[in-house]
């Protein structure tokens, strides 16, 4: 299967994210509205939506782009293939990230119009302590780990549920409840509810996702070295019976 253009990949890149940050934020602000006495049910709708939603999001676009809708993810896939071939080019890094931004940005907008919000309200929610950052570090190493542990042992179609369902527990694993996301992370910056981050807040979340970004590719690159690592027990699968995506 040929890779598609890139004009189409950064649309697919585009409207995942937004549409992520949208299920996102939007949830967020229902669990609120539905539960607003008790923050453990409000977690857990905002989480549950958020599973369900990633996985169709990856689901949808992934054959197109392969439903990075993260920096970080993009970053991963073009370092762990720039040697073998394959995988994100450089020079299509900084459009991926340009558009995943901006995806989440207007995400954040629409789930604040749709629930007859202001379209931007900056958010006043602080989220600045050390064991934020860690739970962001666990959180994004973790992310990068189990994506690339799947496209290096040919798993790669288990992504969509795997990664779903990855967010979900991660949203209670970690304290941070797992942004794992700079793109993300910048478009919840646009909305005071639920899901908010203040915008003084950000750049200590991403510093610490690039953090894990680096603790995840060095695991992967310990565990996996090669880009092909059979499943212990299973034969090995040929490559060229994989479609594009499955190999990036």
């Amino acid at each position: 299967m040929a890779t598609p253009p890139l004009p189409r990949r950064l649309l697919a890149e585009f409207l995942g994210t937004a549409l992520l940050v949208a299920v996102v934020v939007g949830s967020g602000i229902m669990a609120a509205t539905l539960s607003p006495n008790d923050t453990g049910l409000q977690l857990l709708e905002n989480s549950t939506a958020t599973v369900l939603g990633l996985t169709i999001l990856i689901l949808v676009f992934g054959p197109i782009s392969g439903a990075h809708f993260n920096p970080v993810v993009s970053v991963a896939d073009w370092w762990l293939h720039r040697s073998a071939g394959g995988g994100l080019a450089g020079r299509d890094l900084g459009p991926y990230a340009l558009a995943q931004v901006s995806g989440a940005i207007g995400g954040a907008i629409l789930a604040n119009l749709t629930f007859a919000l202001p379209a931007v309200t900056m958010s006043a929610k602080h989220r600045d302590d050390g064991h934020l950052w860690l739970g962001e570090t666990v959180a994004t190493a973790g992310l990068i780990l189990l994506i690339f542990a799947l496209v290096r042992t040919e798993r790669a179609a288990l992504a969509a549920p795997a990664v779903g369902a990855y967010i979900g527990a991660a949203y209670w694993f970690t304290s941070s409840t797992s942004f794992a996301n700079p793109a993300v992370t910048i478009g919840r910056a646009f909305t005071d509810t639920f899901a908010g981050i203040r915008p003084g807040s950000v750049p200590g979340f991403v510093a610490f996702q690039i953090l894990g970004l680096l603790i995840g590719i060095a695991a992967v690159l310990a565990l996996y070295p090669n880009s092909s690592t059979p499943v212990a027990g299973h034969e090995a699968i040929d490559p060229a019976e994989l479609t594009t995506e499955e190999q990036s």
